[in-house]
């Protein structure tokens, strides 16, 4: 199935999805689930493995995604363990980190979406 900017877009939602849930474990509206940290699991993970990987897996950007989302996760994961220490403060500040890798991921998807635009 050949992917198309609905796809693309697909993503960057998931990818805005997990910024809010993760905003919602560090202002305490809800539990850390390890599901959102797990690349396997979670939507964006998901959405590279089924949709991504099958179609544009040789090109190097997925790659770079694929590394970018797991720093992203696992920064996250660290911040959410630091907020149920107690670290509420430092967790929170951490979220800088977080939307960095997220604009990075962006960038790549951006140039993932005109590179196969412009092959298709």
């Amino acid at each position: 199935m050949a992917l198309s900017s609905f796809d693309f877009q697909q993503a960057r939602v998931k990818l805005v999805l997990f910024k809010s849930r993760l905003r919602s474990v560090l202002y305490g509206v809800r539990e850390a689930e390890p599901a959102l940290f797990s690349v396997a699991d979670n939507p964006v993970g998901q959405w590279v493995r089924t949709s991504l990987r099958p179609e544009l897996g040789a090109r190097p950007e997925v790659r770079e995604l694929e590394q970018a989302l797991q720093h992203m996760l696992s920064t996250g994961e660290t911040l959410a363990t630091r907020y149920q220490r107690g670290q509420i403060e430092e967790a929170r500040a951490g979220l800088d980190q977080v939307n960095a890798f997220a604009e990075q991921i962006e960038a790549l998807l951006m140039a993932l979406e005109r590179g196969f635009s412009t092959a298709a």
